[in-house]
């Protein structure tokens, strides 16, 4: 908290804390080249998927692994898909080192969870907040929602923080909608949709006109690269969790 007292000038800049989004990239494997290779084939079909998203690379996976990783390969690989590595975790003391001298920052590692009778917090894959033209939420008792009344165009993207999103109109491919909790799309539904962005197991995505690009539930996600079946494409559906997978259902 900045703090003015008498006879202090006021500085140029302020010092605050922020969350900021970022793309995590849990890596499976310490093979660089058949990273690279995957990364492209998952992008193909998008080539604007990101937008200069910042990204933090997860090693937890690979942390006990004896091969050494190229992360400058790594790096140029991210780069070149429109991304900007920033921060790595979960490595080892090794690997952490190496990351560092390729010009990545060491991130805190996520706080380890027993497993109990409540729902598994997953890692958001994708929740990325670009600024847009359309309606933002009104704040007000209770959880908030918001409602979008216009089409959401390729490279638009609208967040409920903290509450369910309402889309009145088609979302169309290469838009991004996101919500903390869920997702009602009562149009084409043509782009990236992403619920329970925090961690809500229970979130659901409903759309009138099921034709997505990319589903998503607490992490949980389905990149649509081949055709839905026949009673859900165009159609009224719903996407939910059972577990750890993605069902997309006819309502």
């Amino acid at each position: 908290m900045a703090v003015d007292t008498a006879g202090q000038s006021r500085t140029s800049f302020d010092l605050k804390s922020a969350q900021l989004p970022v793309v995590a990239v849990v890596l499976k494997s310490t093979d660089i080249s058949a990273f690279a290779a995957d990364l492209a084939a998952r992008v193909a079909d998008d080539p604007e998927f990101f937008d200069n998203d910042p990204v933090l690379i997860d090693l937890a996976a690979v942390r006990e692994s004896p091969d050494a990783i190229d992360f400058v390969a790594m790096i140029e690989a991210l780069r070149e898909h429109h991304t900007q590595p920033v921060a790595v975790r979960g490595g080892s003391a090794e690997q952490i080192q190496t990351a560092h001298e390729a010009g990545l920052i060491a991130a805190p590692d996520a706080p380890v969870r027993e497993k109990s009778a409540q729902p598994e917090v997953r890692e958001v894959i994708r929740e990325v907040v670009r600024e847009v033209h359309v309606p933002v939420e009104v704040p007000g008792e209770g959880v908030p929602t918001v409602v979008v009344d216009k089409p959401l165009r390729s490279g638009q993207q609208v967040y409920a923080r903290g509450g369910d999103l309402v889309v009145m109109a088609m979302v169309s491919f290469g838009a991004e909608v996101i919500a903390d909790g869920n997702i009602h799309v009562y149009a084409p539904l043509r782009g990236r949709a992403i619920a329970g962005a925090r961690g809500n197991t229970e979130a659901r995505i409903f759309g009138t006109c099921m034709e997505p690009q990319l589903v998503s539930i607490a992490g949980m996600y389905r990149a649509i690269e081949t055709d839905l079946p026949a009673d859900v494409r165009g159609k009224p559906a719903q996407v939910r969790l059972d577990g750890e997978k993605l069902l997309i259902e006819p309502l």
